[in-house]
């Protein structure tokens, strides 16, 4: 990446920058000759009036300190009289769910309160850009889906662009309008959720963002696939049942295929059976293709719908 080119530019979005790599981007400094927010660059100012907040993956919270005080810090360290700081502090906290929880000590506090608390301390000062370093990485599933929706509602709510690091591809569907996709360090494909998930740059890439077919040169999304009547039948080589359906394994044209079989698809059927057949297909101009070097792509001899 050219040292004259900005490498992080946020301006209004929730940008997540997931994959291999992605931490180095929250150390701006160290790697940037520019950090451009709202066209202004941010490496510019010192670092006390480029009011950037960030939520650790740790919490970071002062244990010496209450919950109202962890929230009232940035505030009185900016000039913010201590009862001011700490009336703020608490309205803060009830915009986060922890009405009369300011006097609790961090030690008394679950994970997901800690993560409340760092949020509304992140939040307090009205940060230009905030900065989300796996946060949400050490809590359950369905905690993490309640301050996902949370963490959205108060950006959208603040209008503060953030910038959040993540290995996890639901917190970066969930949360951001746009992704960049990291390997090694460096941007592979950025966009629209919609937009990587409808074509993925490469094999890598589509892999990365869950795909389950994957070759070298193409992908087989699941909306390809056909099933039923007048496809060729072949043979079912493993089946696994699933939380939505079953995980069943076909002979392809080339390699095995994957497929998941919900209630959809299955009708009153039963499950296919390991060493039974099932008729499937592919519609070829759904097909996920990247350049190839040589040779063509296998011929199908399937049925497009």
């Amino acid at each position: 990446m050219s040292p004259a080119r900005p490498c992080i530019s946020c301006s209004g979005w929730v940008t997540a920058r997931w994959g291999p790599g992605s931490y180095t981007q929250l150390k701006p400094a160290t790697i940037c000759r520019r950090v451009s927010l709202h066209g202004g660059d941010l490496l510019a100012l010192p670092p006390e009036r480029r009011q950037l907040a960030m939520m650790f993956q740790d919490h970071a919270l002062f244990p010496h300190l209450d919950a109202a005080a962890n929230v009232a810090f940035g505030l009185i360290e900016r000039g913010t009289p201590r009862r001011t700081a700490r009336q703020q502090a608490e309205a803060m906290l009830a915009a986060v769910g922890l009405a009369g929880r300011g006097s609790a000590a961090c030690h008394t506090l679950s994970g997901g309160e800690r993560q409340r608390v760092a949020l509304a301390r992140a939040l307090v000062c009205r940060p230009q850009l905030l900065l989300l370093d796996e946060p949400f990485s050490s809590l359950d599933t369905d905690l993490k889906q309640q301050l996902l929706a949370d963490v959205a509602r108060h950006l959208a709510g603040l209008q503060v662009p953030a910038l959040l690091v993540t290995h996890d591809r639901h917190e970066a569907f969930t949360l951001a309008q746009r992704v960049a996709i990291l390997q090694h360090g460096r941007i592979v494909q950025q966009g629209t959720p919609a937009d990587i998930l409808a074509r993925p740059a490469s094999s890598w890439v589509a892999r990365f963002v869950g795909f389950r077919n994957v070759f070298e040169h193409y992908a087989i999304p699941p909306q390809a696939f056909m099933l039923g009547a007048g496809q060729p039948l072949r043979p079912v080589m493993a089946t696994a049942p699933q939380a939505d359906g079953w995980q069943v394994t076909v002979a392809g044209d080339d390699a095995p295929w994957q497929l998941l079989l919900g209630a959809r698809e299955l009708g009153a059927a039963p499950p296919p059976q390991t060493g039974g057949q099932l008729a499937v297909g592919l519609r070829q101009d759904l097909l996920l293709r990247w350049p190839r070097e040589a040779g063509t792509m296998p011929a199908h001899q399937d049925q497009q719908g």
